[in-house]
């Protein structure tokens, strides 16, 4: 057997070169937490089935991250915890190691005498650091294998895509190759040399809003909440992802995010589904949508910058940063859902109360911090500032992608020019509510930010 038997080869690049010595597999896990269809997890087996070694798998928990909280690490810790309990049940076990991954994983390869280090893929500009500093101090080679992306980042695209329309081709073209099913991670016949330590899963973080009730953390829960959706959304999704008084949307995105579900075992079964417009619609969002936000966070290491969006949308909203504008919130304002506007307010009431808003209102939600804050440039700070501290799928490439777009016309076109907005794309609370029931919304965000109702 070798290592490419059941992982494509254009999945797996090198980070360190070299042979893969004597000596364990370390598979370390970062945003890809699972054990079924994980293409690293699989591909780090096979390296260590090729040269009868133990495999063994490392998450590095960092205390903090991109602003994080309490509820957010709850959920990844309890996903995780049903990682290492289902490593265990085949044979691998799971190293659960805390500080600066930089410093911990090439320090846990050296104790393992590991002869090779696998890793998944994160295009974000910490996770590329540490990634940089491991490779910079291990002495084993270090493989990267795109275990998020149907088609891997680095082979659908050699650079950052326009738009959808650039991108879309590119991936239907490699689909194909790519989305294939998953072949079974075995029991690991070669064991471990002694019991790995105890995991400490405790964790100081910051609280940020109410624990998550709506969705259970885990990967049994994700391919739970996937047949769900599938058997009774996916039909009208087409229509019904863009109203939020109706339950359309798919609210996969926190397993998506955590990887606690894979994005390809998702297109797999919904492609199978008959409802032809609702799927069609779903797996343009899930491929071309999802990949296209890795690509741009990928090849443009400003992705959550102002200097990371495209010129024109740069130059009309510099020509407009000086327009006065009617109301002006700071940060703190915008948290506490304390604007003028009972639509934006009870958008960020769901968000701080749900750790998730609806798709359509999060455009709605980001355009208007654009109205309201003092630049463009600070606009685009406070909505990944509050995206990434209370959306459960925060410090994602979607968000920045999304926040992006919203706010600087990222994978968009220059549309008629207005004040503050210059030629971005404008959304305004009348267009909503020819939309849908603005109102029905409203009630039933205060009712959910009532503290008596919500406990």
């Amino acid at each position: 057997m070798t290592a490419v038997d059941r992982v494509h080869p254009d999945r797996v690049r090198a980070l360190r070169a070299g042979d893969v010595g004597t000596g364990p597999v370390v598979c370390w896990l970062r945003r890809d937490q699972r054990v079924r269809d994980n293409w690293a997890l699989l591909y780090a087996q096979d390296l260590a089935l090729a040269s009868a070694q133990p495999l063994a798998v490392a998450f590095c928990l960092v205390p903090e991250f991109l602003g994080a909280t309490r509820r957010t690490f709850a959920f990844m810790l309890a996903g995780l915890r049903q990682v290492a309990r289902d490593l265990q049940a085949l044979g691998i076990p799971f190293l659960l190691v805390r500080g600066d991954p930089g410093r911990e994983i090439p320090r846990l390869v050296a104790r393992a005498g590991a002869g090779c280090l696998v890793t998944d893929f994160n295009p974000l500009r910490p996770s590329r650091a540490w990634e940089d500093a491991v490779a910079a101090r291990v002495r084993v080679p270090v493989r990267q294998v795109d275990a998020h992306n149907v088609v891997p980042a680095w082979r659908a695209s050699g650079k950052e895509e326009y738009a959808a329309r650039t991108i879309r081709p590119k991936l239907q073209r490699l689909l194909p190759t790519f989305l294939g099913e998953f072949p079974r991670l075995r029991r690991h016949p070669y064991p471990w040399p002694a019991d790995p330590p105890p995991a400490d899963w405790s964790l100081a973080a910051p609280a940020a809003g109410p624990a998550i009730a709506w969705c259970d953390p885990g990967e049994a829960a994700a391919r739970a909440a996937l047949a769900r959706f599938l058997s009774t959304r996916i039909a009208a999704y087409d229509t019904a992802r863009n109203d939020p008084t109706v339950a359309g949307q798919s609210d996969l995105s926190p397993y998506l995010h955590f990887g606690q579900l894979a994005p390809q075992r998702v297109a797999l079964d919904a492609a199978r589904s008959p409802a032809d417009a609702g799927r069609d619609a779903f797996l343009e969002e899930l491929i071309v949508r999802r990949e296209l936000a890795d690509n741009f966070c990928h090849y443009n290491h400003d992705y959550d910058r102002f200097e990371g969006l495209p010129a024109w949308g740069r130059r009309t909203l510099e020509d407009h940063a000086d327009d006065p504008r009617e109301h002006v919130y700071d940060v703190g304002e915008l948290a506490a859902a304390a604007t003028h506007d009972p639509l934006w307010n009870a958008a960020q009431t769901e968000l701080v109360a749900r750790g998730k808003m609806h798709g359509y209102l999060r455009m709605y939600w980001a355009k208007k911090i654009l109205e309201w804050t003092r630049d463009p440039g600070e606009a685009l700070d406070a909505a990944i500032a509050l995206n990434d501290r209370y959306s459960l799928d925060g410090r994602d490439p979607s968000g920045y992608a999304g926040c992006a777009w919203s706010i600087g016309g990222l994978h968009d076109r220059p549309w008629s020019e207005r004040p503050v907005f210059g030629k971005i794309r404008f959304m305004n609370l009348a267009g909503c509510r020819r939309k849908f029931r603005v109102d029905r919304y409203v009630e039933r965000m205060a009712r959910l930010g009532d503290p008596e109702v919500s406990a």
